[in-house]
């Protein structure tokens, strides 16, 4: 008996149409058709076949951090990721480099949830 992957990642946001077009346009994520729950959300691929879903009615703070809570999605191209998150004028920290070579860049989304984005090992 085993686990064989991570399959989705779920964040509570206070304004899922806020953080849909954020998800959707900066963080170019494709979205998913979802099941007919009786509470707002919407849900997002990451790569092949994991998820992001997002669950509406979010009213108690986030707390999350580059050396706390956060989640991370590895990128292709981060020069690239870099480029396109300055002209969109979104929040970034100053790109970091790993012990073992990765880079990362971190950014909030719209309810402060910290998202990194992040290369491989070298």
């Amino acid at each position: 008996m085993k686990t064989t992957q991570l399959n989705h990642v779920a964040l509570h946001v206070a304004d899922v149409a806020r953080s849909c077009q954020f998800y959707r346009d900066v963080l170019r994520l494709q979205p998913l058709a979802r099941p007919d729950f009786d509470f707002p959300g919407a849900w997002f691929r990451i790569g092949v076949d994991q998820e992001l879903h997002l669950i509406g009615g979010r009213q108690q703070d986030v707390h999350s951090a580059s050396r706390g809570s956060h989640w991370a999605m590895m990128v292709d191209d981060i020069d690239a990721w870099e480029t396109h998150l300055k002209e969109l004028s979104v929040a970034v920290q100053p790109r970091r480099c790993r012990p073992d070579g990765a880079s990362q860049l971190f950014l909030p989304d719209p309810d402060g949830h910290m998202i990194e984005l992040c290369t491989p090992p070298s």
